[in-house]
């Protein structure tokens, strides 16, 4: 497998999943800063010109939650998804609030082009970042068992994804130390080989 993937992009989250699985892959980086992402080069590959993508025997997926899911099935042992139904249903509660809001939010401080056109509508969302990402941590650390993962004692698909959406919160100007679960549960992460893997690989 190949994984089409970004520095600091969500896309990240794929990594630690196939790492975690003990899946082997080939990544791929994608330079934003070259937009490689918008050449045909790559729209060959994801004509969203988006990140991330997963080149597998059977084709090209797409879409962070699609691929996640991709992912748990073929490795089952590896646990990312818990074995009652509900819990599932939480940890996805959760994968879905952090890719339709945590994420818009985060979002429309640089990509505002998607939304508008006036420059000065780009300013007012930039503005607005850390009042929306703030409002999601306190949701999170309100909502959440985080003890020290998402659901508890065991790890799950959407603690790969909490931890690369916060790992946008100090640049979103959100203060992580007001959010004591939060930090802890970041802490905790960071001491998973996944983790340190992404590190060594520049995407983190």
């Amino acid at each position: 497998m190949k994984l089409y993937c970004g520095k600091g992009t969500i896309s990240v989250v794929v990594y630690l999943a196939l790492t975690e699985a003990g899946i082997a892959f080939e990544p791929v980086r994608v330079n934003f800063g070259e937009a490689e992402q918008t050449k045909p080069a790559y729209h060959a590959i994801n004509p969203k010109g988006r990140v991330p993508a997963l080149a597998t025997e059977k084709g090209v997926l797409t879409e962070t939650g699609a691929i996640l899911d991709y992912i748990a099935a073929i490795a089952p042992d590896a646990g990312l998804v818990p074995a009652d139904a509900f819990e599932a249903g939480r940890m996805r509660e959760l994968m879905y609030y952090l890719a339709s809001t945590m994420h818009v939010n985060h979002a429309h401080k640089m990509r505002g082009a998607r939304w508008a056109t006036e420059e000065s509508s780009f300013d007012d969302m930039r503005a607005k970042v850390p009042e929306t990402m703030a409002a999601s941590a306190a949701h999170i650390e309100e909502r959440y068992a985080l003890s020290p993962y998402v659901l508890g004692e065991s790890l799950s698909l959407a603690d790969l994804y909490l931890f690369v959406v916060c790992g946008w919160l100090a640049g979103d100007g959100v203060t992580i130390a007001n959010y004591p679960k939060i930090a802890a549960f970041i802490e905790a992460m960071e001491q998973r080989e996944s983790v340190k893997s992404a590190r060594e690989a520049g995407l983190l």
